[in-house]
């Protein structure tokens, strides 16, 4: 081959690799995006039936999400569903419940019904 004809197709085959890294790389932030805002809004439910800060709210759902070994997106994912579907999984329900008791200093569950 011609080392002309040569450098064109490894030029070629460095941009054919640049294009499939940058392609990854699009789908994972689109999905890191998605992710975020399912967490933001599972936040928002938080404190709406907690009635707390949005710190405060995050570490609910952080724990929640590692003392039921769920993923912290499907978490989320569950607590956004729950007012439209009026149903939330009775592992993670158990888990919220506890974790709002716990921060609202009381021993027996608080009313976890989504408004």
């Amino acid at each position: 081959m011609l080392p002309a004809r040569r450098r064109a197709v490894e030029a070629a085959c460095e941009r054919a690799e640049r294009v499939a890294e940058l392609e990854v790389q699009v789908e994972q932030l689109t999905e890191a995006v998605t992710s975020h805002a399912e967490v933001d809004q599972a936040i928002g439910v938080v404190i709406a039936v907690g009635g707390l800060r949005p710190a405060e709210a995050w570490d609910v759902l952080r724990e929640v999400s590692m003392r039921t070994n769920t993923r912290l997106r499907l978490v989320a994912r569950c607590l956004i569903a729950w007012p439209r579907t009026r149903e939330l999984d009775p592992v993670i329900r158990a888990e919220l419940e506890r974790q709002l008791a716990q921060r609202q200093g009381s021993a027996s569950p608080v009313a976890t019904e989504p408004h």
